[in-house]
């Protein structure tokens, strides 16, 4: 994030105004409207990729757990496809990549539609985007920009649940034991007696 990107008032402006084809039922096995792969390609193009043909595009559905995946991908297209990223023209690998790799774990989070809908998740999904271009926010420091970032992620926002609620488990399962042991010395004491 050592190089300074968009405002990011106008990335989260322009994902509220997705245009609800971007929200439309990916297209899973012989189900669906929009390939998705497509968009993605035409994208690619957009932001300086090179068109051919064995670019990876795992963008395909094939069983419905695909479809929030998919439709999340769609949103952080019309993300990418701001002006701003298109006049740059050298965004197409790193944008792949985000696509690819990173916004499955994001959609696991999150509904694609909070990501339009949620002014919260809209700013997160453009600050994961902006991280993963390698950009910051105009304006913001690298620090701020990483600080704001660990604020708003859901994916981390899911882990520390996760962890705690493991933690908590432990802990009861650790008490629960140890009532056990102190049931049985007492009655063990008890008989002793």
């Amino acid at each position: 994030m050592t190089e300074e990107g968009p405002e990011l008032a106008a990335l989260v402006h322009r994902l509220a105004e997705c245009p609800p084809e971007f929200l439309e039922e990916p297209r899973i096995g012989a189900s669906g409207r929009i390939a998705v792969s497509a968009v993605v390609f035409d994208l690619l193009i957009d932001l300086g990729g090179t068109g051919v043909a064995d670019i990876p595009l795992p963008f395909v559905g094939h069983d419905p757990s695909d479809r929030n995946p998919l439709r999340v991908v769609l949103v952080a297209c019309w993300l990418l496809a701001d002006p701003w990223f298109r006049a740059r023209r050298d965004l197409g690998a790193r944008a792949h990549t985000f696509l690819a790799s990173d916004l499955p774990a994001l959609a696991l989070a999150v509904d694609a539609e909070r990501f339009v809908d949620d002014p919260e998740r809209r700013e997160e999904l453009a600050r994961q985007c902006l991280a993963k271009l390698g950009l910051r926010p105009r304006g913001e420091t690298e620090a701020q920009a990483l600080d704001r970032l660990a604020a708003v992620d859901s994916v981390e926002r899911r882990r520390v649940i996760e962890a705690t609620r493991a933690a908590e488990q432990r802990a009861r399962e650790v008490r629960e034991a140890l009532a056990k042991k102190a049931a049985e010395e007492a009655a063990a004491k008890a008989t002793r007696e």
